[in-house]
C-alpha cells in the first residue's frame, strides 16, 4: 500500500457533506444506558467493531458523542497514550499496533488512537486492518461533519476534544494561515477560525461533568 493512499482515504469523504444532524446530548446519554434502546452503547459498539459500514448516521452520532458519557476514556495525558505517541514519533509501527490496539479495546471511538493505528497499518501495508479502521474513522468524522455547517455560532461543527478539532481542521484544509478566536461557553469552547473574511465555527464540548 502506498503512503499517499492513507491521505487519499482520509480526505475522500470531505466531498460528502450530507444532511445535517444536530446532536441531542440528553437523548444520547439516556439511550446509551438503556438496554432496551436500539441506541444502547453495547449494541452500537458491537456493530461498530464488527461491521462499521452497517451503522447509519444517527447511530454514528450516538457513538461519537456518547463517548463523553463513558468512564473508560483514554486521554492524551495518560501514560499509556504517551507511550503510544512516542512509538509513533519513533516510527515503530509494530509497537504502535501493540499499544494502539490495547487502547482501542479500552476506548474504541478515540480518534487519536484510530489515527495512529491507521498510520501504523499503512506503514505495515496491512490493507485489511487499515480498511476496517478507516471505515470506523470515516463513520465518526462524518458524525462531526453532520453536527452543523460551521457557518455560525448557532450551527457549529461540534467535537469532543481539541485533538478531534485538529483532525477536523485537517479534513477541512484549515491551516496556519487561519486565525483563531476562542469564546468560552458553559458547555464548551467556541473556536472561530477565519481567513479573508471567511469564518468556520467549531465548538469543543465539555460534557463530561
Amino acid at each position: 500500500m502506498k503512503k499517499y493512499l492513507f491521505f487519499l482515504l482520509l480526505f475522500i469523504s470531505v466531498l460528502g457533506f450530507a444532511q445535517k444532524l444536530k446532536p441531542d446530548f440528553k437523548s444520547i446519554e439516556k439511550n446509551l444506558t438503556n438496554k432496551q434502546s436500539p441506541y444502547n452503547y453495547d449494541k452500537l459498539i458491537f456493530k461498530y467493531k464488527a461491521y462499521p459500514k452497517s451503522l447509519d448516521s444517527l447511530e454514528a452520532q450516538y457513538l461519537y458523542y456518547g463517548r463523553n458519557f463513558q468512564e473508560n476514556k483514554v486521554s492524551t495525558l495518560d501514560d499509556d497514550f504517551k507511550k503510544l505517541a512516542e512509538a509513533f514519533k519513533e516510527k515503530n509501527a509494530d509497537e504502535c499496533v501493540k499499544l494502539g490496539t490495547a487502547l482501542y479495546q479500552k476506548d474504541p471511538t478515540n480518534l487519536d488512537v484510530l489515527l495512529i493505528l491507521l498510520r501504523a497499518y499503512d506503514s505495515k501495508q496491512d490493507a485489511s486492518n487499515f480498511a476496517h479502521h478507516v471505515s470506523q474513522f470515516r463513520l465518526l468524522t462524518d458524525a462531526i461533519k453532520k453536527s452543523g455547517d460551521g457557518k455560525s455560532d448557532k450551527t457549529p461543527y461540534q467535537v469532543n476534544s481539541v485533538g478531534d478539532e485538529y483532525i477536523l481542521l485537517n479534513i477541512l484544509h484549515i491551516g496556519d494561515d487561519f486565525t483563531r478566536v476562542s469564546k468560552p461557553q458553559k458547555d464548551g469552547m467556541m473556536d472561530v477560525w477565519e481567513k479573508d473574511g471567511n469564518k468556520v465555527y467549531i465548538k469543543v464540548l465539555y460534557l463530561d461533568f
